[in-house]
């Protein structure tokens, strides 16, 4: 009898993972082939240049994707993600970047002003007991201001010979962009889902009440989860200096990756109802969001059709969603 269990105790774990993963997967599925379809119809073919100016573009996404994350887990939204992400990249703008010392100092500064950006989000949103989307709207506002104040017009420098290395390619052609994001995501990310502090953010996420009532540490999930939010905006902020060479207060890019950022996080299979999804899922979906574009040049569609295609994809994706968590909900009613 012990022989006969395990088979079926192993086919049990491999469909609780794939369950818990399927948003993920599909993601990378449906990236893998709009990409495909991308490269194999991009006049260059599918190479190493192409690859790394792809993978430039969606690691910005990518990386407030990931930030926008770790608060839609919580069962919250930012909508100030966007504007620390200018807001960094107009301080980082600001910095001196002529020695390696220097540079060190500025890529320290950068990340400690999006990480208090994210912690008092976090702040306020706690002990001030407001709605997250209020309060990011509020402190987004503050924050661009701010950008204003270090940028009022285009402008900067960065170290060209570390915004080069960012940028360009390793041996074999693979985008340094890419491996970026995977070490980003690996020291941060990954000890952040595995820990105690990540299972109940989760936690927070699916039933929060629940989650007091088990006396977990809600407040510091909380906390470390706006905190967190905030220096992955500040590492994407970091990365468009190295892209642009350049910083800029520009209220529209604010804006844009704000929503983007969302657009990212549904179509990577993260639930806007919190407690459910994980940040690589978020990252195809940036990818998806930003090959969608590229597709749309190649085939030299119209750019004004753009925003109706991926408005129209988002709202698909919202409502398959909602739909799930109803499901589930009548499931549950049936047991009441």
């Amino acid at each position: 009898m012990t022989d006969r269990a395990l088979p079926v105790a192993h086919g049990g774990d491999w469909r609780f993972w794939l369950g818990e993963h399927r948003g993920t997967l599909l993601a990378l599925g449906v990236f893998i082939l709009m990409f495909a379809l991308y490269t194999g119809n991009h006049p260059a073919g599918f190479n190493a240049d192409v690859v790394t100016t792809a993978a430039n573009k969606g690691v910005l996404l990518a990386l407030v994707a990931v930030a926008q994350t770790f608060v839609v887990v919580t069962s919250g939204i930012d909508l100030s993600v966007g504007a620390i992400f200018v807001l960094c990249n107009c301080v980082a703008s600001r910095m001196f970047w002529e020695t390696g010392l220097e540079s060190a100092a500025s890529v320290i500064i950068v990340l400690l002003t999006g990480l208090a950006c994210g912690a008092l989000n976090g702040l306020i949103v706690i002990y001030g007991r407001l709605q997250p989307i209020v309060t990011t709207i509020a402190t987004g506002a503050v924050f661009f201001g701010i950008a204003l104040l270090f940028r009022e017009s285009p402008g900067g420098d960065v170290n060209e010979d570390l915004a080069d290395f960012m940028t360009n390619q390793f041996p074999g052609g693979i985008p340094a962009s890419a491996v970026a994001l995977f070490v980003v995501m690996l020291v941060i990310w990954t000890p952040f889902r595995r820990s105690m502090l990540g299972r109940v953010v989760y936690a927070v996420g699916s039933a929060e009440q629940a989650a007091y009532m088990s006396g977990l540490q809600i407040r510091r999930a909380k906390f470390a989860a706006y905190a967190l939010s905030g220096l992955l905006c500040a590492i994407g902020g970091l990365f468009i200096t190295f892209v642009t060479y350049t910083g800029e207060a520009s209220l529209d890019n604010a804006n844009a990756y704000t929503l983007n950022s969302i657009a990212a996080v549904v179509l990577g299979g993260v639930s806007l109802f919190g407690g459910r999804g994980s940040a690589v899922g978020a990252i195809f979906g940036a990818l998806i969001f930003r090959t969608i574009g590229d597709l749309l040049f190649v085939f030299d569609l119209d750019p004004l059709w753009q925003p109706l295609f991926l408005g129209i994809v988002l709202l698909v994706s919202v409502c398959l969603g909602s739909f799930r968590l109803i499901r589930i909900r009548n499931r549950l009613d049936l047991f009441g």
